[in-house]
């Protein structure tokens, strides 16, 4: 059973997102402020869930950095009642995999749940199958990237649009096409995501020769 450490302080929305989470089979540990969740952190925890602005004087944010020094592989989920593209982009940038905007839907919240949990933990196939592109070695099992010997830190997003593009060379994606592979065909959003994503994975790996067809969407050349 995979385990969602849920941080959330508002008690009523909590108790249905946890309701929804372990009707899908998932087990819950909840927490309403930041500083607990951070001493949480280093226990079995396959997928965390961050309320931005929390109860007491501890963020969303300052959990996820409290989490990515630790673990730089774990999803994270961002939710909160800010609709603003800048904290979109900075809960990205700070290693999140996904953000959600209050009011959301439990249902839907669920679907990227087991989404994310599908990608991340799918079997591991036999041997560590590995691709090459210029000076990046892509792990598919351990789903790492190293450049000359040195871990590139990619949330799973990342990771899985960097997969897309090197299984799949010379192919033109649609934005639309990119959705589906990477977020899921359960995911309800503003294809634009795409295109932060991309700029993301350039910054981090800019040796990947993404190229954009105006108009339509993007191929690694």
């Amino acid at each position: 059973m995979y385990t969602i450490c849920l941080v959330e302080d508002e008690e009523a929305l909590a108790n249905v997102v946890k309701l929804y989470l372990q009707k899908a089979g998932y087990e819950v540990v909840l927490f309403t402020k930041g500083s607990d969740a951070i001493q949480y952190i280093g226990s079995k925890v396959d997928l965390w869930i961050l309320d931005i602005m929390l109860g007491d004087d501890v963020s969303g944010y300052n959990v996820i950095q409290a989490i990515r020094e630790k673990d730089e592989n774990v999803p994270v989920i961002f939710t909160s009642a800010r609709d603003q593209e800048i904290d979109k982009i900075f809960g990205l940038e700070l290693g999140s995999d996904d953000y959600m905007t209050k009011p959301y839907s439990s249902k839907e919240l669920v679907l990227r749940v087991n989404n994310i949990i599908k990608r991340v933990y799918k079997d591991k196939k036999e041997g560590n199958k590995e691709i090459s592109y210029d000076d990046y070695i892509i792990n598919l099992d351990k789903r790492t990237v190293q450049c000359n010997g040195k871990n590139v830190k990619l949330t799973t997003l990342e990771f899985d649009l960097v997969l897309l593009f090197i299984e799949n060379k010379d192919k033109c994606f649609s934005r639309e096409e990119i959705l589906s592979n990477v977020w899921g065909n359960d995911y309800f959003g503003n294809d634009r995501v795409v295109d932060d994503l991309v700029r993301r994975v350039r910054k981090r790996l800019p040796k990947l020769k993404i190229d954009a067809v105006y108009g339509y969407g993007y191929r690694l050349s």
